[in-house]
C-alpha cells in the first residue's frame, strides 16, 4: 500500500519561505510533498540585491544587524559572500566623521552637534534597556514614570529634549543665520529622529510603542553589509531544493481552509485549497503563509479577503494593531566633474527647518525635509544614497527621475554652496510601498499593540480550542511565518529566518520527525 505524502505549500519565496522549504526538504525529503509558490518573478522577497552603474547595491534588506549569533552572517561566511573584488554598498560601514550642514549653507561644528547626538543616543539606549549615563538614566526614568497610559518612543524622546533644555542645555553656543540656537538643536534632534524612523519603518515615532522596545533583541558585534549581495544567502538556501519545487508567478488570491464548516474528517480531501489569480487551484494538508504584514492587512479586509473563512477575530485584531511601514532608498549617480578629478562627496548629514517653518527655503521640496543624510555608498563613489520613510517614502515612488534629481540638486546647492551646479546622471528608487506583493517594508510594534500580538499572529490555525470539537478539524492547516511573526527579532531578515525554521520544526514535530 502506498501512503500519500502530506502536502505542504509555502506561500512566498522570501527568507522565511525558503528557509522553511530548506529545512523540510533537508530533514525529511522523502516524507513530504513540498511546494513553494511565489507571486513574483524572483525569489528573495524583501531581499533584492542588484547593480547600479557598476556597483553592487541592495534595494531591500541591507544590513546584518550584529554578526555575533546571526544565522545570516554565518551563512554568508560559509559561502564566502562577505568578500568581493567588486565594490558594494556601505563596504566602508557608516562614516564616523560626517559633515553636518544646516539649511542655508551653515556648517555645524561637532561642538554643536555632538551634545544633541549624545542626548538622543542616551535616550534611545534608555528606551532599549542599554546602559546609559546616570544623569540621562535618571531623567529617562522620571519621564517614563510620569507618563500615564500608552507611551510612545516619540513622546518620550521629545520630553527628554525638553528636560535637556530645562536643565540648561539650551545655553551656550549661538545660532547661525536665520536659525536660533534652540531651533537648531531641535532640528538636529529631528535629524536623528528621521534616522530612527528608517530603523523602525514608523512614519512617526509617536506611533512606536515605548514598552515593546526592550523586547526587541539586537545581536552583539559589528553591523555589516554582504559584499556579494544579500540575495546570495537566499539563493544558497534555495540551491538544495529540487527543480520545480519553487513556482514563480503564482500569486495567491484566496486561501480556503476548514474551520468547522465542513464535516469532512481524516481520509477526505486535503483541508486547504489555494486559489490563484490566474484561476488555477492547489490543495494542501498544510500551508505556511509568509506574506508581508502589509499583505495580511489588506487580506483581512472584506473587499479583498485572503482567507475563507476569515481569520479568527483575535488574529485579525493583532494584524490590525501591529505597525507596518515603508522605507525606500534613492540612489543617484553624480555627473563627472569637468576637471575629471575623483569625486569626494562627503557623508552629509542634513538639518532642515520644519515643513511648517516660515524660515524654510521655498525652493527645497517638502519630501526631502524628513530625510536625514546623503552619502556616497563607499569612499569616493560617484553613487550617493538617501533613505526615506513613511509618507515621504511613498511620495518619491510617484515622482519622476527628473523631479527627484532636481530636488536633490537644489538641496545640495542650498547646503553646500561650493558644489553649486552639481548634476545627477541617473536615478534609482525603490518602490516597496506600492508593490502589491509587499505593500511596505517591515513591521514594528505600534502604540496600542504589544509583543503578544506578534505571538497571536504566529499561532497556527485552526486554534487549539477547535481541535477537540466534533468532528475533529485537521490540525496545522495554516501556519504563519515572516519577520512580523517573531517576537524578539521582528523587522529583520534573521527574524524571518528563525520564523521559517520555527514553522518547519512545528510540522516536523507534528509528524514525529524531529530527533529521528
Amino acid at each position: 500500500m502506498v501512503t500519500k505524502k502530506p502536502r505542504i505549500v509555502i506561500v512566498g519565496a522570501g527568507m522565511a519561505g525558503i528557509t522553511a522549504a530548506n529545512k523540510l526538504y533537508s530533514d525529511s525529503a522523502q516524507l513530504f510533498d513540498v511546494s513553494v509558490v511565489e507571486g513574483g518573478a524572483r525569489i528573495g522577497g524583501r531581499i533584492s540585491s542588484s547593480e547600479f552603474c557598476g556597483d553592487r547595491i541592495e534595494q531591500g534588506a541591507t544590513w546584518i544587524h550584529g554578526i555575533e549569533g546571526s544565522p545570516v552572517h554565518e551563512i554568508a561566511r560559509q559561502i564566502n559572500s562577505l568578500h568581493s573584488e567588486q565594490p558594494w554598498e556601505c563596504m566602508d560601514g557608516i562614516s564616523e566623521a560626517p559633515v553636518t550642514m544646516a539649511e542655508g549653507g551653515h556648517v555645524l561644528k561637532p561642538s554643536f552637534v555632538d551634545p544633541i547626538s549624545s542626548l538622543f543616543k542616551n535616550l534611545m539606549d534608555f528606551v532599549q534597556g542599554s546602559p546609559v549615563d546616570i544623569a540621562d538614566g535618571v531623567v529617562g526614568a522620571e519621564i517614563a514614570d510620569n507618563c500615564a497610559g500608552n507611551l510612545s518612543v516619540g513622546s518620550f524622546l521629545r520630553r527628554g529634549l525638553e528636560a535637556y533644555w530645562a536643565g540648561g542645555g539650551e545655553k551656550g553656543l549661538e545660532g547661525v543665520g536665520n536659525w536660533s540656537r534652540k531651533s537648531l538643536q531641535e532640528a538636529i534632534f529631528a535629524m536623528h529622529e528621521s534616522i530612527q524612523r528608517t530603523f523602525t519603518s514608523a512614519d512617526d515615532l509617536c506611533s512606536l510603542d515605548y514598552n515593546a522596545e526592550r523586547d526587541y533583541v539586537m545581536f552583539p558585534g559589528d553591523e555589516i553589509t554582504i559584499a556579494k549581495g544579500y540575495s546570495t544567502v537566499v539563493e544558497h538556501l534555495a540551491s538544495v531544493l529540487p527543480a520545480g519545487m519553487i513556482q514563480l508567478g503564482r500569486e495567491v488570491d484566496r486561501i480556503e481552509w476548514r474551520n468547522g464548516k465542513s464535516s469532512e474528517t481524516d481520509g477526505g480531501p486535503p483541508p486547504v485549497k489555494l486559489h490563484f489569480v490566474d484561476g488555477s487551484t492547489m490543495s494542501a494538508d498544510h500551508v505556511i503563509v509568509t506574506v508581508s504584514l502589509g499583505v495580511l492587512k489588506r487580506g483581512i479586509n472584506q473587499d479583498s479577503s485572503l482567507f475563507d473563512p476569515p481569520l479568527p477575530d483575535r488574529k485579525n485584531e493583532a494584524i490590525s494593531k501591529l505597525g507596518y511601514g515603508v522605507v525606500n532608498k534613492v540612489f543617484l549617480q553624480l555627473s563627472p566633474p569637468e576637471n575629471q578629478e575623483p569625486t569626494n562627496f562627503p557623508f552629509l548629514q542634513m538639518v532642515f527647518h520644519p515643513p511648517d517653518s516660515e524660515s524654510k527655503n521655498p525652493n527645497l521640496p517638502q519630501w526631502i525635509r524628513r530625510t536625514s543624510f546623503l552619502s556616497p555608498i563607499y569612499t569616493n563613489s560617484r553613487i550617493v544614497l538617501s533613505w526615506f520613510t513613511g509618507q515621504e517614502a511613498l511620495e518619491i515612488e510617484s515622482l519622476s527621475d527628473e523631479e527627484i534629481s532636481i530636488g536633490f540638486e537644489k538641496t545640495i546647492s542650498n547646503l553646500l554652496f561650493e558644489t553649486e551646479g552639481i548634476k545627477f546622471d541617473k536615478v534609482l528608487r525603490t518602490k516597496w510601498g506600492t508593490n502589491p506583493l509587499f505593500l511596505g517594508s517591515y513591521s514594528y510594534v505600534a502604540v496600542g499593540s504589544s509583543i503578544d500580538d506578534i505571538d497571536t499572529l504566529a499561532e497556527p490555525l485552526p486554534e487549539n480550542k477547535n481541535l477537540d470539537s466534533p468532528p475533529p478539524l485537521p490540525p496545522l492547516q495554516i501556519l504563519f511565518a515572516g519577520e512580523a511573526t517573531h517576537r524578539t527579532h521582528y523587522s529583520t531578515t534573521h527574524g524571518a529566518y528563525f520564523s521559517g525554521l520555527r514553522e518547519a520544526n512545528r510540522l516536523l514535530k507534528h509528524y514525529s520527525c524531529i530527533g529521528i
